[in-house]
């Protein structure tokens, strides 16, 4: 686990040790919006790489493997982290990986709960292989961010010739 949606791409060639970002266009509520998502797999080597996208990262999911409680009990290392390279606030969501593989369950749900809810954040349980709640998790992450940026700017402005991409564009960790 780390701060990337590790293990939700359903894909038979997806290798988890490897740093690997993913570029999609969503729509969310009849919004279009660009979601960029950097999967560093929770590797060291990335560690400079991660804090400058940890900076530039908007919002964060924190995957864990309901299946092995070790990737469960490192959570809390990297949200600390990624609270002492950020400035402001980030937005996390919690998720519970592999829930398809209720048989192999180390972490119940209800400690997932209670771990989001000691991190203030919206949890999840998920499976790539079957993409159970896949979508719903970068919606859900998609309307936290925009409620997060209208309150902070307040109503939404036009953008300005070139500045659309830019501020279309969600950097998900």
């Amino acid at each position: 686990m780390h701060i990337a949606p590790r293990h939700l791409h359903p894909s038979e060639t997806y290798d988890p040790t490897i740093e690997d970002a993913y570029r999609k266009q969503l729509v969310v509520d009849n919004r279009m919006c660009f979601v960029e998502v950097i999967d560093t797999a929770g590797q060291e080597e990335y560690a400079t790489l991660r804090d400058q996208w940890v900076r530039e990262g908007q919002g964060f999911i924190l995957v864990y493997s309901i299946a092995s409680r070790s990737t469960f009990e490192r959570l809390e290392v990297f949200r600390q982290l990624m609270l002492r390279v950020k400035r402001n606030r980030p937005i996390f969501v919690l998720v519970g990986n592999k829930c398809d593989k209720t048989y192999e369950r180390e972490v119940s749900r209800e400690e997932g709960l209670a771990m989001a809810k000691s991190f203030g954040c919206e949890f999840l349980e998920t499976s790539a292989k079957t993409s159970h709640n896949v979508e719903r998790l970068f919606m859900n992450l998609v309307r936290a961010l925009r409620q997060t940026r209208q309150a902070e700017t307040g109503p939404v402005m036009l953008p300005r010739q070139g500045e659309r991409e830019r501020r279309r564009r969600c950097i998900i960790m």
